[in-house]
């Protein structure tokens, strides 16, 4: 199995732009008018133009609106924000581990700055928590992944997926981390995702789901990102596109969903007024034919072709730029201050 080699820091002798995008050579210089990938410009102006921070969201209406929920909404909001701030973080640091092996050094930046979106998503969870419950309800939600059993369960199939490139780093193990990130960012976030969409359909805690709009964004760039970086990986090191990735690929999007769906009964089930959950079971194998399907493997389940929750498009697609989720226009909205936001707290 070849092994990764470490970019180097700065190499006189090697090219700026790379010989490859793993184990190539390159001085690690980067002039985004000399680099390997043509796509890689373009992803990063998109990056940048998504720039955006929890500050921007004006939290008043949610501060007075999360008590009037039921205690059912209420619980499902909290566990979400638990779930979402466990897997931001492991996606930092795994953002961080990716970019070490990455040789070229357009590649690297957007690792780093898909990086720096994490923290922001994970300082979103933070913001949205003091804005509505106390200090140790705030810390009770960033400890529940150690103590719900399904939590754990979906966390430990993310974190043991990205052990193998962790603690070995070669090509193989690369390959199926970027399975595990795509499913991470593309597809265990969706019921989540979904769950707050339901709330902004019902005019409830619309500044929280602003704010998971902005997120859900991110996430859509950041699997094309890694879409991009495994097919290139598997163009220059074609040895590697076996059978065997093909099977794993299509059975650990199966296995990935039928999590996602064991979450989606326990924070949805039939507790949630108006999101069915046959409906969300369906989106989630939706989802999951799709995101298999970008990274060339075959769809883990039949039919599930189109998408159940025709009115999650306003929420979900949302390459265009930000949207309303009432009126479909451009969104305004107050920008926090010390009288209406989190600094109040």
């Amino acid at each position: 199995m070849e092994e990764l080699k470490h970019r180097v820091l700065i190499d006189s002798q090697a090219p700026n732009k790379s010989t490859g995008i793993i184990n190539g050579e390159s001085s690690n210089i980067l002039n985004w008018d000399d680099v390997r990938f043509s796509w890689a410009y373009p992803k990063y102006k998109r990056m940048l133009g998504n720039f955006w921070t929890p500050f921007e969201i004006n939290m008043a209406k949610d501060i007075k609106q999360f008590p009037t929920l039921s205690q059912r909404e209420r619980d499902s909001f909290l566990k979400i924000i638990g779930l979402l701030a466990l897997l931001d973080s492991v996606q930092t640091d795994y953002a961080g581990k990716v970019a070490d092996y990455l040789t070229d050094s357009s590649l690297n930046a957007l690792m780093i700055i898909l990086a720096q979106q994490e923290v922001v998503h994970n300082h979103s969870y933070s913001y949205v928590l003091s804005s509505i419950v106390t200090k140790s309800e705030q810390d009770e939600v960033f400890e529940f992944w150690k103590t719900e059993p399904i939590l754990i369960k979906r966390n430990e199939f993310i974190t043991n997926g990205y052990k193998g490139f962790v603690e070995s780093p070669n090509i193989e193990n690369l390959l199926k981390s970027i399975i595990y990130d795509v499913i991470l960012e593309g597809l265990f976030f969706y019921s989540g995702f979904a769950f707050f969409y339901h709330l902004a359909r019902n005019q409830k805690m619309v500044a929280t789901s602003t704010m998971i709009n902005y997120i859900n964004r991110d996430e859509q760039l950041h699997v094309g990102l890694f879409e991009k970086i495994f097919k290139e990986v598997l163009n220059e090191n074609p040895a590697y596109l076996t059978e065997e990735l093909r099977t794993f690929g299509m059975e650990t999007f199966k296995q990935a969903a039928h999590l996602e769906i064991e979450w989606g009964r326990e924070i949805i089930g039939s507790h949630v007024e108006g999101l069915l959950m046959h409906d969300l079971e369906d989106y989630i194998k939706f989802m999951a034919n799709k995101r298999a399907k970008q990274l060339g493997f075959e769809e883990p389940f039949e039919g599930c072709k189109t998408n159940p929750l025709k009115w999650i498009i306003a929420y979900q697609e949302v390459d265009q730029g930000k949207t309303d989720f009432f009126e479909q226009k451009s969104r305004q909205y107050t920008k926090t201050s010390d009288a209406n936001g989190f600094d109040e707290l």
